[in-house]
């Protein structure tokens, strides 16, 4: 990662600046809303295909209580507040596990620092950034690949419903 920092400055000596780089991309709340929304449209795609307009229409307003034209409004309600539901759980799931795990990055590189101030426990702070930033990194990696996979799994369990007919 220190290499991408490196580059950054690198082209900033020929004035091309680089404003809110981030390393890990979906450390930015931007990002992984973005993504979120998009598969948010990818059910609204799929559901309109599948069902049709008509189809999905009635859904809106006959599920989860039934086609009461009484009950329609309430469930026009639920069924919006599910959809904003799924799309902001989505992303800030993904948002939270990455900024965290960039957070325990800095606060273990902070531990490395603390050998510098000429305390009496220097090689603490020295052997435990190495050891906890070697044993955090190789855990990292676990949970970069764990979030995308459940990223791929609830995109896919989406689309599933919006396929299904209820």
């Amino acid at each position: 990662m220190d290499w991408v920092v490196g580059v950054n400055h690198f082209i900033e000596g020929f004035g091309i600046h680089v404003p809110h780089h981030k390393i890990v991309p979906t450390t930015d709340l931007n990002a992984t809303l973005g993504m979120s929304f998009s598969v948010l449209l990818l059910v609204f795609f799929y559901s309109f295909k599948v069902k049709g307009f008509g189809g999905f229409m009635h859904e809106l307003v006959s599920a989860p209580f039934g086609a009461k034209w009484y009950l329609a409004p309430f469930n026009l309600i639920l069924n919006i507040i599910e959809y904003v539901a799924k799309g902001v759980s989505l992303g800030m799931r993904l948002f939270g596990n990455m900024y965290a795990g960039e957070l325990i990055f800095l606060l273990i590189a902070l531990l490395g620092s603390m050998w510098t101030f000429n305390f009496d426990l220097y090689m603490l702070g020295f052997v435990g950034n190495v050891l906890a930033g070697s044993a955090w990194a190789i855990f990292h990696i676990l949970v970069i690949l764990l979030q995308a996979f459940i990223f791929m799994m609830l995109t896919l369990v989406y689309i599933g419903q919006a396929h299904s007919h209820h």
